[in-house]
């Protein structure tokens, strides 16, 4: 089965996205808030009118009697349109007066009971007829021994419109907001993320050939100089792996380049003429000793790449280190005594680490302490364990190390004289501080000229 990758949108599309529908979403509230209100407000008033009407036509009844109301009636509501359809019931239910064409319109038995009432319009209801919506109440009024119902219907047809009107006017008003709010959007998104772009023109124009260059976060708007520090920091990153590897080349080069030279010079030499058996086993066992140099820094090489790439395997385990450190130095005291050199271990404990490499590194010590170290001389290999680390250290008494050249020992191919390191490759300390980090700990190192030098390995006890 394949997995689909999905594609991420722009920044700049869902910032757009999200301001355009908060703001249609603030505008449709607030739009939606008003026109509630503005209804409410025009049904209110409708109704407040309604209540204004009953009352004055319970008034009339009362002061001019059912008679002369009717006559009243007859004679303001003949023909023309209205707002107000009134009709008026005796007990009986039969109708007494009415507004002209009511009868076909509104019909008595849509209206609500008739209830009684002082002061409000009690029992109101909407009806609908066609186009046009009603508002119908109905109240009993007594007029003298004689009961009354009068039913009055609030023609709210144009209300209605309005109210429709208003609903198109909100849905265009919402539409064209949003529209403007997403045209809005565009332009403070492109304007906002100039910087950014900006940014990746500074970032596109960075090659191999320029990686001097920064960004100077200070240049930049606040949210984006983490980001601008953050890469100056990655450029000087790739900067001095550039130039490490510039020299690591150079350095590689050089150190290849004698071997391969000596070995091509003692055949060439050697096939100018006839030579002896004797003369040929000579060349052949200095061409293998060569040979055996350039597997040497082959094998340094490769060990240091993979420890660099994280493949190198690592198996840690608790073992004694003095045991180690005793095996090591009775190898490499065979050694020391054709340079009458004497090599002692002190201190003890046990160390967590990988034994292979543990010794590794003690005997790179080793080999690069007896290089320098003069007839006569000593080498001490002081063991110690603290609470939170074991400590191995190697000392010599030999020629020491300038101080300029003590931050550099640990790197690859670097040697402090030309000289010293006439027969290694300045791969010894280089393979020595790999194996440490690979083990989580340190290497240091302090020499003094004519007094002799001190290597420190540190290896965490967990």
């Amino acid at each position: 089965m394949f997995s689909k990758r999905t594609e991420r949108s722009s920044i700049a599309w869902q910032l757009i996205l999200l301001f355009t529908v908060a703001t249609a979403l603030l505008l449709a509230c607030g739009l939606g808030v008003f026109y509630a209100i503005v209804v409410r407000h025009a049904f209110a008033e409708d109704n407040a009118v309604l209540a204004d009407k009953v009352a004055a036509l319970r008034a009339d009844l009362h002061e001019s009697g059912p008679k002369i109301f009717a006559e009243e009636l007859q004679r303001r509501h003949a023909g023309g349109p209205t707002a107000y359809w009134i009709r008026i019931l005796d007990s009986q239910g039969r109708t007494y007066a009415e507004t002209s064409g009511m009868d076909g319109l509104l019909p008595p038995e849509i209206f609500p009971p008739a209830q009684k009432s002082e002061s409000t319009v009690g029992g109101r209801k909407d009806y609908r007829r066609g186009a046009k919506l009603f508002s119908l109440a109905a109240l009993k009024e007594e007029n003298g021994e004689q009961t009354y119902t009068l039913q009055i219907a609030q023609d709210r047809s144009s209300d209605e419109r309005v109210e429709r009107e208003f609903a198109v006017l909100f849905i265009t008003v919402l539409a064209g907001s949003i529209v403007a709010s997403g045209l809005i959007a565009i332009t403070v998104t492109k304007h906002g993320l100039r910087p950014l772009r900006e940014m990746t023109k500074s970032v596109a124009r960075v090659g191999p050939a320029h990686l001097k260059e920064r960004l100077a976060p200070a240049d930049w708007p606040r949210e984006l100089r983490p980001l601008a520090s953050a890469f100056d920091e990655m450029l000087k990153r790739l900067d001095d792996s550039f130039t490490r590897l510039s020299q690591f080349s150079a350095d590689l080069a050089h150190e290849l380049r004698t071997p391969i030279a000596n070995i091509m010079g003692e055949a060439q030499v050697a096939l100018t003429r006839d030579r002896t058996a004797g003369e040929y086993r000579e060349i052949i066992e200095s061409t293998i000793a060569e040979c055996e140099r350039l597997s040497r820094i082959v094998d340094n090489l490769l060990f240091v790449a993979r420890v660099d790439a994280e493949r190198e395997p690592i198996e840690q385990k608790r073992f004694d280190a003095r045991a180690a450190a005793e095996k090591i130095a009775t190898f490499y005291q065979t050694i020391a005594d054709d340079h009458h050199v004497t090599i002692s271990c002190s201190g003890d404990g046990e160390i967590y680490a990988d034994p292979d490499l543990f010794e590794r590194a003690v005997a790179n010590l080793l080999d690069n302490a007896l290089r320098f170290t003069p007839e006569n001389g000593s080498i001490q290999i002081a063991l110690s364990e603290s609470n939170t680390r074991f400590e191995v250290a190697v000392s010599d008494n030999g020629c020491g190390i300038a101080p300029q050249h003590l931050p550099r020992v640990f790197d690859r191919f670097y040697r402090a004289e030309s000289s010293r390191g006439s027969d290694g490759a300045g791969l010894g300390l280089a393979l020595v501080k790999s194996i440490v980090d690979l083990h989580g700990g340190a290497a240091t190192i302090e020499s003094e000229i004519g007094q002799g030098t001190t290597v420190k390995l540190t290896f965490p006890l967990e």
